[in-house]
């Protein structure tokens, strides 16, 4: 079977549609069409029924989600082997949300070249979401995630815990802005219970080191991570809020059940020793 058919049928699942798994694979809807007849004509059964609302499995489609999975994955371990550069043995894909990249993963990827110079290393910087589905179709060894949620194949370990602090810009006539920052649902839970009487941003960032620079620019305050705001905390640039409540915020190793303990080995102990540098 053509590994872009199974694909194609994983990205149906996802999507709800075939107009949403078409946008997603960047090819028309008459394409995706046209894999999904003839992955049906391979079956001998229907694997979507289609209806307004969208597409939603039938019972063999059912059966052949785990064997759709599968294929991809192997098929992408193959591609990445065969293509390993001369000297490396074996490929590590590792993914990050994105603001754990700066310094995490710009850590992790030094100790990866000193320590394991026979590993190929491949990354991938997205969101949360997407690097578990990724895991789950294959595409990852492991990830790197804030908040990590549940899933079937999937386990998750936690890796460190940062803190999430109060901080602001020294005092400035006027008041200072307070800088609304996404952490994550489990962060602004947290924020609304501590803080309730806490008034709506007028700015809202989705990014935290933007949100950094934004302050840092302009004057105001905001919830960081502790470990990346230390420099400007050292020198004065930024000041934690007296008496103001700090959060946990915890990043977890996620893997695929099926990833190679040994490799998962090296991985994780790389993880640690950068996460040590970072913080």
């Amino acid at each position: 079977m053509d590994h872009a058919i199974a694909r194609t049928f994983l990205e149906v699942v996802k999507a709800g549609s075939f107009v949403g798994a078409a946008e997603a694979l960047n090819i028309s809807q008459t394409a995706v069409s046209a894999r999904i007849r003839v992955l049906e004509e391979q079956l001998e059964r229907p694997v979507f029924v289609r209806n307004k609302a969208g597409a939603r499995l039938t019972p063999a489609g059912e059966i052949f989600l785990p064997f759709a999975s599968s294929l991809v994955r192997v098929w992408e371990t193959a591609r990445n082997v065969v293509a390993l550069p001369a000297g490396r043995s074996v490929l590590v894909s590792l993914g990050a949300e994105l603001s754990l990249w700066n310094p995490l993963l710009s850590q992790w990827l030094l100790w990866m070249r000193r320590e394991c110079p026979a590993i190929a290393v491949r990354t991938t910087i997205d969101t949360g979401e997407h690097l578990l589905a990724l895991m789950q179709e294959g595409g990852l060894d492991a990830a790197v995630i804030y908040g990590a949620q549940r899933r079937p194949g999937l386990v998750a370990e936690l890796l460190f815990e940062e803190r999430l602090v109060f901080a602001r810009t020294p005092a400035q006539s006027g008041g200072t802005e307070i800088i609304g920052i996404d952490w994550g649902a489990d962060f602004a839970a947290s924020l609304r219970v501590a803080l309730p009487d806490n008034a709506s941003p007028a700015v809202c960032i989705g990014y935290g080191p933007l949100a950094l620079d934004y302050v840092l620019a302009v004057g105001g305050a905001g919830y960081f991570r502790q470990g990346f705001i230390r420099p400007y905390l050292e020198d004065g640039r930024l000041q934690i809020v007296p008496n103001s409540p700090a959060f946990a915020y915890p990043a977890y190793l996620v893997s695929s059940e099926k990833a190679d303990p040994s490799l998962l080995l090296r991985l994780r102990e790389g993880l640690r020793a950068a996460s040590a540098e970072a913080r």
